[in-house]
């Protein structure tokens, strides 16, 4: 890990992100990249003039640039090294567009997640870029004065699809020396014996070599109410699932569990892409 993407508006809950950022940016010896996405309001605008040119981008580009310099100063960024990008665009494109660019090989980003009509018509941030990111999405909802991750719950169906996004979970797993817990959540729409889904876990970690890992088989009401249980039953310091990355008419319909664990999750939570 040598690279770090953290999208921020400056909110509490946007810093939370970045202090989880640096922890790991230390520990890895990684660069940050802090990126701001601006809104301006184009249609108030000439259109003949560059976003440079514009009054409105001038002024938030300087507030922007303020912002930058404080965070800059906090204590716990002291001897990282930290890249400061503005984009004068909100589509979550940008980010997926800074992570090509620079190279990034992990997003951290704050949440404070969404719920009601706010989740059916608008949806979270970090919900729509766990949607569109092609690299791992750590997505933090609480301050953490130290970032550990001991029990690490890696949700899945086990269905071959998911093999790398396994693989990307161990190399976390074994930074922290974490155990993984291995989870399987069955539910009456989907069910299968406890013997079936053993076995599929047990074919599907085959010719791995990380040992420190259990096997959970959960029962319950939807795939998402057994991950949230089974986290909290074992206090969990993280979350981690694969996420297909449904968009439009696909995704309206279908449903993401990730998505819908990165809304409702109150512990940080990791998406892998399939």
């Amino acid at each position: 890990m040598n690279k770090i993407l953290v999208p921020t508006d400056f909110s509490e809950q946007a810093e939370n992100a970045l202090k989880v950022a640096a922890m790991l940016a230390k520990a890895h010896h990684a660069e940050i990249y802090l990126l701001h996405m601006m809104e301006i309001p184009m249609q108030q605008t000439d259109p003949g003039l560059a976003h440079s040119d514009i009054p409105e981008t001038l002024f938030f580009m300087k507030l922007a640039q303020k912002r930058f310099e404080n965070l800059m100063a906090q204590d716990y960024l002291e001897g990282i090294k930290v890249h400061e990008t503005v984009k004068a665009d909100v589509t979550f494109n940008e980010i997926k567009d800074s992570c090509k660019e620079f190279e990034i090989d992990l997003i951290v980003m704050g949440s404070h997640g969404a719920s009601g009509l706010e989740e059916m018509f608008v949806g979270s941030n970090a919900e729509k870029v766990v949607r569109t990111s092609e690299v791992p999405v750590l997505v933090i909802k609480n301050e953490h004065h130290t970032f550990d991750v001991s029990n690490f719950v890696f949700a899945s169906d086990f269905k071959n699809d998911n093999r790398e996004t396994y693989k990307q979970a161990i190399k976390f797993a074994k930074f922290f020396n974490s155990k993984i817990h291995l989870l399987l959540v069955i539910t009456p729409s989907n069910f299968i014996t406890t013997y079936e889904a053993k076995s599929r876990i047990n074919d599907f970690i085959s010719g791995q070599t990380y040992e420190n890992y259990t096997i959970t088989i959960h029962n319950d009401t939807s795939v998402e109410q057994g991950i949230l249980n089974v986290s909290k039953d074992i206090n969990a310091d993280l979350i981690g699932i694969s996420t297909h990355g449904r968009q439009g008419i696909a995704h309206f319909f279908n449903g993401s569990i990730s998505e819908d664990i990165v809304n409702h999750a109150n512990r940080p939570v990791i998406t892998f892409k399939i």
